[in-house]
């Protein structure tokens, strides 16, 4: 009886950290100055949200086949800290090639990410595909 009790009790805990996190998706990056953007696929590692880049589409709206950072993390650490806001986070900006510290805030299928150096803010508005 006591392993039955055992094994429901992790069975239902496991449930719970398994539950998606409400940002958890595929989201649209805003266009940089040429025109193209990425799909980031948010999900949930350790405790924390990594973001990963699934693809970049050009100008045109056709996928960049060779994209050099496919598949690279470009968000990680990312904590929830509830009603939307998620924060203690690092985002890698691929046009600058440069990590900032970052946060995000979900507002509906629109996720503002913003990265932070000092004073200075840069934030982008995503769109959620998935």
């Amino acid at each position: 009886m006591k392993k039955f009790v055992l094994a429901t009790a992790l069975t239902l805990a496991g449930a719970g950290v398994a539950s998606a996190d409400p940002v958890a998706g595929v989201w649209k990056t805003q266009p940089g100055e040429s025109g193209g953007y990425l799909h980031v696929t948010i999900a949930p590692c350790g405790e924390a949200l990594c973001g990963t880049i699934a693809k970049a589409i050009d100008e045109n709206g056709a996928a960049v086949a060779d994209y050099e950072h496919a598949g690279k993390r470009m968000l990680w650490d990312m904590k929830a800290d509830g009603g939307g806001a998620y924060s203690d986070g690092k985002i890698w900006a691929p046009d600058s090639d440069k990590t900032y510290r970052s946060s995000m805030n979900l507002s509906g299928d629109t996720l503002k990410v913003t990265g932070h150096v000092a004073v200075f803010k840069r934030s982008q508005n995503w769109k959620r595909l998935k």
